[in-house]
C-alpha cells in the first residue's frame, strides 16, 4: 500500500520560485569583477534565471548537457546555479586554480558544451580553449561595455545573451533523480573524479543544511559564502539561502580582510562560511584597523582544522561564534557541523574550546562510523582513532565514467580521514590518511601539531610533514610563515609543545617560509610541501 499524498519532484528550480514569490524583494549582493557593488532581489534572480534558460535553448544546450562555469561568488554565477539546472542541464563548476591541463582534462572529460567565465579568467580560457573539443562556445559574465579584445572563437557576451530573451519560460518537470550540477575532486593523485550531484540530493542538502544544527539558515539572515561557488555548490549556500528566504551576500573575488570585513559591516552580515586562511586574514585586519563587526554572528569553517586559537579569538574578542565543519565533494559537500548539544549549557569555557576543535556531529542524514585496517568498526569513545566512513542521501554512488560504485559491499563510502568519534557523536579529523606521520611504528596527528603551532602569537600559519628517518621512518618537520614582526625562533617554537604533546609528537626541527601553498579554496597542499622538502636533513639525523 502506498501513502496518499501528492507526488511532487524534488528540482532545484523549485528552491527560486519559493524565495521570489515569499521574499521576493529580499537582496542579492554582489562585489562584482568589473568592481561595483551590484544589487537585486530574489525576483529579479528568478526572472534573469529564466532568460538565461531561453538562452541556453538557443545556443543548443539540451537535457543532460553539461555547461561549465569558470567564475568567483556573484549574481550571474547565481544565475547560472538555477538557469542551467532548472532547465535540465547539467552546471559543472570548475575550480580555475587547477593547472591547465587539468582543466583541460575536466573539460573534455564532462564534454562540456558551452563554458561560462568571468573577465579574470580570459588569459586561462584562451590558452585552454584549442584543447576543449566538446566546447562549442564560451560566453563571457559580463556587458558589452565590458566585454574583451580576445581570440576565443565562437564568443558570446552574457548580458547580450539575456536581453535577447522575453523570460517567458516555465520550469521543466522531471524525475528528481535527474542529474543537476558537477564537481570534479582535486585528488592528489591521477586525474581529478567528477562528481555527479541529482536533484534530489542538491534539495535535500539544501534542506539539511539550512535547519539548525546545520548551517542555521533563517529568512532574517543575511549569508555571505566566502567559500568559491566554483567548490562543491559553494557547500549548498546559495541553496538554502533561496529555501529559507535570507539575505544573500557574495563578495566576488575580494577575499582579503578588508574587503571581507567591508561586507560583513555595510552588508549586515550574520553568517558566513570559508576556510581558515579566509578567517586569519580577516582576524589580522581586525587587529591592525581596530575594527569591530557588530552585527556578525558565527563563521562557519571548514576545508581544514580550524585552530583553537582562532576560534578563542574570534569569541573573545569579536563576540563572533566559530563553528567548525566537515564535508567532501562527495558528500555535497555538508557532513558535520559542531553545534552544542542539549545538557552542554554549562560547560567551561575551557571544555567548550576542547569541543569545538571537533569537526562536529552529523545532522539527520548523513552517517558515519570509523575503521581499523581491518575493516573492523571501532569503539566510539574520542580515543580509538581509525579511517572514517560515511553513507547518506546525499554521498556519491560513484564517479562519473568511472567503472564500479564507490562504497563497499556494506554502503559505506571511505572518506580518507583518519577520525575520532566521541560518545556525543562529535568527530574528530586527527589527519588525512595520506598525510598522517607514522613514526617508529605510531601514528602522529599533523593537525593537532599545526593547531598548537597556531595558538603561538609569533605565528601566522603553520603546516606539518613527515620527513623520512633512518630509525624512524618518518619524523615530524614544522614548516611555519611568521607573523609580521615575529621574530620567533625554531628553539622557541619547540619548546612551546612541551606539556601539550607526548614528547616524541615534537617536530624534529623547524623550517621557516614567506608563505604555504594552498589549493583555490584554501586547503594546505602537503603534497607541494613534501615535494619541496623531501631531501631536507633532519638535525636528529
Amino acid at each position: 500500500m502506498l501513502g496518499l499524498m501528492m507526488d511532487k519532484p524534488l528540482l532545484i528550480s523549485s528552491m527560486l520560485d519559493y524565495a521570489a514569490k515569499y521574499h521576493g524583494g529580499t537582496e542579492i549582493v554582489s562585489r562584482t569583477v568589473e568592481g561595483p557593488i551590484h544589487r537585486y532581489t530574489y525576483a529579479e534572480a528568478l526572472a534573469r534565471s529564466k532568460r538565461l534558460s531561453q538562452a541556453l535553448h538557443r545556443l543548443g544546450i539540451g537535457m543532460g548537457d553539461r555547461v561549465a562555469t569558470l567564475a568567483w561568488n556573484g549574481f550571474r554565477h547565481f544565475e547560472l546555479y538555477f538557469g542551467v539546472s532548472g532547465m535540465g542541464a547539467v552546471c559543472h563548476m570548475i575550480n580555475p586554480r587547477l593547472f591547465e591541463g587539468q582543466i583541460s582534462y575536466i573539460l573534455n572529460d564532462a564534454e562540456d558544451k558551452v563554458v561560462f567565465a568571468d573577465l579574470t579568467f580570459i588569459s586561462l580560457l584562451e590558452e585552454i580553449a584549442p584543447a576543449a573539443k566538446s566546447v562549442k562556445a564560451f560566453v563571457i559574465m559580463t556587458d558589452k561595455a565590458n566585454m574583451p579584445d580576445t581570440s576565443l572563437p565562437n564568443l558570446h557576451c552574457y548580458e547580450t545573451l539575456l536581453d535577447a530573451e522575453d523570460g517567458n519560460f516555465d520550469w521543466p518537470q522531471f524525475d528528481e533523480n535527474t542529474a543537476s550540477s558537477m564537481c570534479y575532486s582535486s585528488g592528489t593523485t591521477g586525474n581529478p573524479k567528477g562528481v555527479l550531484y541529482s536533484h534530489r540530493s542538491t534539495v535535500l542538502h539544501a534542506w539539511a543544511a539550512m535547519t539548525p544544527d546545520m548551517l542555521n539558515i533563517s529568512a532574517a539572515d543575511a549569508i555571505m559564502p566566502v567559500v568559491p561557488m566554483f567548490h562543491v555548490n559553494a557547500w549548498g549556500i546559495p541553496y538554502a539561502a533561496s529555501m529559507a528566504g535570507a539575505k544573500l551576500v557574495m563578495p566576488g573575488a575580494a577575499m582579503d580582510g578588508a574587503s571581507i570585513h567591508e561586507m560583513i559591516e555595510c552588508e549586515d552580515v550574520t553568517i558566513s562560511a570559508g576556510v581558515p586562511t579566509v578567517w586569519l586574514g580577516l582576524l589580522d585586519y581586525l587587529e591592525r584597523s581596530g575594527s569591530k563587526v557588530d552585527n556578525f554572528k558565527y563563521c562557519v569553517i571548514g576545508g581544514s582544522a580550524a585552530p583553537r586559537a582562532m576560534s578563542v579569538e574570534m569569541e573573545q574578542k569579536y563576540g563572533v561564534q566559530v563553528l567548525h565543519a566537515w564535508g567532501m565533494t562527495e558528500m555535497s559537500p555538508l557532513g558535520t557541523v559542531n553545534w552544542p548539544k542539549n545538557g552542554m549549557e554549562d560547560e567551561t569555557d575551557e571544555a567548550r574550546y576542547d569541543r569545538q576543535i571537533k569537526q562536529g556531529r552529523p545532522c539527520y542524514g548523513v552517517d558515519m562510523k570509523i575503521v581499523n585496517d581491518a575493516n573492523e568498526a571501532l569503539p566510539e569513545d574520542g580515543k580509538a582513532f581509525g579511517e572514517l566512513k560515511v553513507r547518506g542521501f546525499w554521498v556519491s554512488s560513484k564517479y562519473y565514467r568511472a567503472e564500479g560504485n564507490i562504497y563497499d559491499a556494506d554502503g559505506w563510502f571511505a572518506t580518507g580521514d583518519v577520525a575520532t568519534i566521541d560518545t556525543d557523536g562529535y568527530m574528530h579529523i586527527t589527519d588525512r590518511s595520506k598525510d598522517v606521520i607514522k613514526s617508529g611504528g605510531e601514528w602522529i596527528s599533523s593537525i593537532e601539531l599545526e593547531n598548537i603551532a597556531v595558538g603561538h602569537p609569533g605565528v601566522f600559519e603553520a603546516a606539518v610533514i613527515g620527513v623520512p628517518h633512518p630509525k624512524w621512518d618518518e619524523r615530524p618537520l614544522l614548516v611555519v610563515v611568521r607573523n609580521e614582526g615575529s621574530e620567533i625562533s625554531a628553539a622557541e617554537l619547540l619548546a612551546f609543545y612541551v606539556g601539550k604533546v607526548a614528547k616524541w609528537w615534537i617536530p624534529d626541527d623547524v623550517a621557516f617560509v614567506d608563505k604555504l601553498p594552498h589549493t583555490a579554496t584554501g586547503k594546505l597542499l602537503k603534497m607541494d610541501l613534501r615535494a619541496t622538502f623531501e631531501n631536507y636533513k633532519l638535525p636528529t639525523i
